[in-house]
């Protein structure tokens, strides 16, 4: 049986955080490593003799990805250059409208695993999914008028996150028969993670367990009987493989006290988006009533995230009212539901609106919102559907 040896400390006392507290607290940590049988079932995992199908880490940059991704790793230099013969593919979702602090983190950080990855000559590749140009939420909501989303209507999360990830993941499949997706889930984090986690049964004599949803794709989750607090504990006791610190990572949930919004793979997975639960995410979620993360930032002297909380409030605002939307959908039609009118999708003056607001948000924030390419293809949308209106009159 191959064993990794320890890499924790004999720190007893450090710094972390409560699953929904601001403040620090001080958690006492033992000086036996209590992350023991995890590490020594990830390589186990991976140097199983029963499959040799290549592993995709999944990446948000949030504190339970890390946490594996830092196992992982550790694992990959523990291990002698001739046994590191599975591939590891590190994969990340921009949704393209990510908080933007959250993003530049999950950048950095991807970019600083995939660096050292190289120096130790690790077998780990990296890649970050985005949405296809017609599926960005600006050509759908301000190109094609979509209502924002909200709970009962929420558009977003397949076209976003779902679809970029699902397709990456295929794609591996296609290229190697299967692929096994190792998830930073936790049991500890929600009633509804929990029974979603226990509903799958591993396979026989297997810590892993078909997806739900793509084919021939098998998970992985290392981490679904930590607690917060243990997530914590480690990374606050210990600096990542990769080089750096944890700091940055904990300094975001101490301004924000928040949870992260994960890697979506399934609509089963989805009301995980969007949450009260998962308030590190999109900046222009409408699912939630107030943006807990972005306020924590402003709170914390970062103003200059204020005119996108004010310009995300405003899409809320306005969304039923009468007057920025069609009557008609998007096909011509009148739509009834139990007697009752269902709007459609925004008009093209309130489309236009929107377009100028972001622009004036984005030149007062100083960082790209909203793509040139992104751009072009709304107008391209309004000129064909001024046409089709023209035409069914």
């Amino acid at each position: 049986m191959f064993f990794i040896a320890p890499i924790l400390g004999t720190i007893t006392n450090a710094p972390v955080f409560g699953a929904n507290e601001k403040c620090m607290k001080v958690i006492p940590i033992n000086t036996a490593d209590p992350f023991e049988d995890i590490r020594q079932n990830i390589a186990e995992e991976y140097l199983s003799e029963t499959q040799h199908y290549p592993w995709i880490v999944t990446f948000s940059g949030g504190k339970d990805s890390t946490l594996v991704a830092h196992l992982v790793f550790d694992m990959l230099l523990s291990l002698p250059p001739m046994l590191r013969s599975r591939q590891v593919f590190f994969v990340s979702n921009d949704t393209l409208v990510e908080s933007p602090l959250v993003v530049k983190h999950m950048r950095q950080s991807l970019a600083e695993i995939l660096r050292a990855a190289e120096i130790f000559r690790l077998p780990v590749s990296g890649e970050i999914t985005v949405p296809k140009l017609q599926d960005t939420f600006w050509t759908l909501l301000i190109g094609k008028g979509y209502p924002t989303p909200n709970r009962s209507m929420r558009w977003c999360t397949d076209r976003l996150k779902i679809q970029p990830t699902s397709g990456y993941i295929l794609q591996k499949v296609n290229e190697n028969g299967k692929a096994i997706i190792v998830l930073g889930v936790r049991k500890d984090e929600s009633a509804t993670r929990k029974a979603s986690i226990e509903s799958h049964q591993n396979l026989e004599n297997s810590n892993l367990t078909p997806h739900s949803d793509l084919k021939n794709a098998l998970v992985y989750r290392p981490i679904a009987d930590l607690s917060t607090d243990d997530v914590w504990e480690f990374l606050a006791a210990n600096d990542p493989p990769w080089g750096g610190t944890h700091s940055d990572l904990i300094k975001f949930y101490r301004e924000a006290a928040g949870g992260e919004c994960p890697i979506v793979l399934s609509q089963e997975e989805a009301p995980g988006c969007g949450t009260n639960s998962s308030r590190f995410g999109c900046w222009t979620c409408t699912v939630v009533n107030k943006d807990r993360s972005l306020q924590g930032f402003v709170d914390a002297g970062k103003t200059e995230f204020a005119p996108l909380i004010e310009y995300r409030n405003w899409l809320v605002d306005i969304r039923n009212k009468p007057e920025y939307r069609q009557a008609e959908r998007r096909n011509g039609k009148l739509t009834f539901k139990s007697g009752k009118h269902i709007p459609g999708p925004f008009t093209i003056t309130a489309r236009q609106e929107m377009l100028v607001k972001l622009l004036e948000v984005q030149a007062a924030f100083g960082e790209e919102l909203i793509s040139q390419d992104e751009i072009d293809l709304i107008k391209q949308i309004w000129t064909e559907d001024i046409l089709k209106q023209g035409d069914r009159r």
